[in-house]
């Protein structure tokens, strides 16, 4: 008669404790992230308000015209065609020579 030794191996209730662990650590980062990252749209959107707004600021000072526009900020290079989609999708727009965001 042969004596088996027992292989080391989790338990079931081991197993089901490091399951809840995972599962509570998830819940509580995944929340966490999805605010991180409202929180980084926010702070893009004020940056692309400060740029588009000190690009019309040197417009002004380079140009004699009464009314800014992204097309005119574009024709004299001031911002690229990214940087208009990006502003335009974000919902910045120019009013009284003055970077809006809605």
């Amino acid at each position: 008669m042969t004596i088996k030794k027992k292989k080391p191996a989790f338990t079931l209730i081991e197993m089901t404790i490091v399951l809840f662990i995972i599962s509570l650590l998830i819940l509580i980062i995944v929340p966490n992230l999805t605010g991180q990252r409202k929180r980084a749209e926010s702070v893009h959107s004020n940056a692309m308000t400060s740029l588009i707004q000190s690009q019309i600021d040197a417009y002004l000072i380079d140009n004699d015209d009464g009314s800014v526009t992204y097309e005119s900020l574009k024709n004299k290079n001031y911002l690229s065609d990214v940087q208009i989609k990006r502003a335009e999708k974000q919902g910045i727009r120019i009013e009284d020579n003055q970077a809006i965001k809605k």
